[in-house]
């Protein structure tokens, strides 16, 4: 047992993990991360990086945006939106109105496998202490530290510091251990995920693609273009509607692929590059508590995914980026207290709840197929209302119009 004392231990190197360290380089505060893997390695997900993705990279170094770009072979530029309705019908919504004056595309699809070693390969090691396949094992709260036990090429080890900060996704020790975190399948979705070569007819400008087929609401089929002629394919549904209707994913998911009228043409000749892999994803679907003493909480073990869109990489970030604002903030006051860290919470959820909230509203109205229909229906004859789906989608003030179903008709008729 060999043990060591650091101010702050950061338990994962994904997204959340590497942009909090990332931010706490740039502040030149020194701390440890613990990674249960080695880098590069893959993690089941839907690789769609979005607009807060892109604002965030800015944010930390416009350099870093510019790579991406560049980077074609791993990071595809996607500028829209196809949302399939469960009768079929389908609308093209693009990320921006002028998309010809982007410098950057607005958007990107890239293997997590390339994009988490992108960022992780970012860390300067003189301010990050950078130990892989190390799994945090046991937490223990003593005399205001916390213990940090990790097991490394079968030995184990210990660190004593003032903060942890809990990265390591929806199975996260520290969520659980601190956080008295408790899976709640109502706020819960399963989801899977397969890599295909040779899916056709995708949109000019890499549309990634949200199909609400009626057999999945109020969850959904996604079809997302990739570099090298590449698509990520999977679905999610929540997990109480799994389990109360019985239904095998990995079939459904077959199902969808071989006989969908649809998706059969899209699919015929196309060949399965890799196996299809499950995951969880801990839904932002209510409001957990997300600090405590000597602890926070990031990314998937905060459950910050999007209720509607499955969106998790920008909300993990955004949460990094918050937590080495409050790591400078308790390591200035030396208060790593409840209440100090508690300020944690409310800027986190001040950033992300009303997008959270309008996201939970509109997943349970796309449990009604004949509302799906008509909005869907509605845009694809109507570009003022494709144009307004844009803007909502861009605009938080304007989205919250979504919450109201009265308001659905109002955008059709007015």
């Amino acid at each position: 047992m060999k043990n060591n004392e650091t101010a702050i231990v950061i338990a994962g190197a994904g997204p959340a993990g590497s942009v909090t360290s990332l931010f706490l380089c740039r502040n030149k505060i020194p701390h440890i991360i613990l990674d249960k893997s080695s880098f590069p390695r893959d993690k089941i997900c839907g690789d769609a990086l979005s607009g807060k993705v892109v604002d965030i990279l800015r944010k930390l170094d416009g350099k870093l945006l510019d790579e991406l770009n560049l980077c074609q072979a791993q990071a595809l530029g996607s500028y829209g939106v196809k949302f399939g309705a469960p009768n079929g019908t389908c609308v093209d919504i693009p990320f921006a109105k002028n998309i010809e004056s982007l410098k950057s595309a607005p958007g990107f699809i890239s293997r997590r496998v390339y994009f988490d070693d992108f960022l992780f390969q970012k860390i300067d090691r003189t301010y990050a202490t950078v130990i892989e396949n190390a799994e945090v094992k046991e937490l223990i709260r003593k005399e205001n530290r916390v213990e940090v036990t990790y097991v490394q090429q079968g030995s184990q080890h210990s660190i004593s510091c003032k903060l942890i900060v809990g990265a390591e996704g929806d199975r996260s020790v520290v969520a659980r251990k601190l956080g008295g975190y408790v899976k709640d399948d109502r706020h819960y979705c399963a989801g899977l995920r397969a890599y295909y070569k040779g899916v056709k007819n995708f949109h000019p400008q890499n549309f990634i693609e949200l199909h609400f087929l009626k057999e999945l609401l109020p969850g959904y089929f996604w079809i997302f273009p990739m570099a090298n002629g590449e698509a990520n394919v999977g679905l999610g549904m929540l997990s109480a509607d799994v389990s109360k209707r019985k239904i095998n994913l990995k079939q459904s998911l077959m199902n969808i692929i071989q006989h969908h009228p649809e998706f059969k043409k899209r699919f015929e000749g196309a060949q399965l590059v890799d196996g299809i892999k499950g995951w969880g994803l801990p839904l932002g679907s209510k409001k957990r508590k997300i600090s405590g003493s000597n602890f926070l909480l990031t990314g998937d073990a905060a459950s910050l995914i999007d209720p509607f869109t499955g969106e998790g990489i920008g909300n993990a970030m955004l949460s990094g980026m918050v937590a080495a604002k409050h790591i400078q903030c308790a390591l200035t006051e030396n208060r790593f207290d409840e209440n100090f860290l508690s300020e944690y919470d409310r800027e986190v959820y001040g950033k992300l709840w009303n997008e959270l909230k309008i996201s939970r509203t509109l997943q349970r109205l796309s449990r009604y197929p004949w509302l799906f229909n008509l909005v869907i229906n509605k845009a694809s004859k109507s570009e003022r209302l494709r144009n307004t789906i844009m803007i909502m989608f861009d605009n938080l003030e304007a989205r919250k119009r979504l919450q109201n179903p009265l308001n659905y008709f109002k955008l059709f008729y007015k």
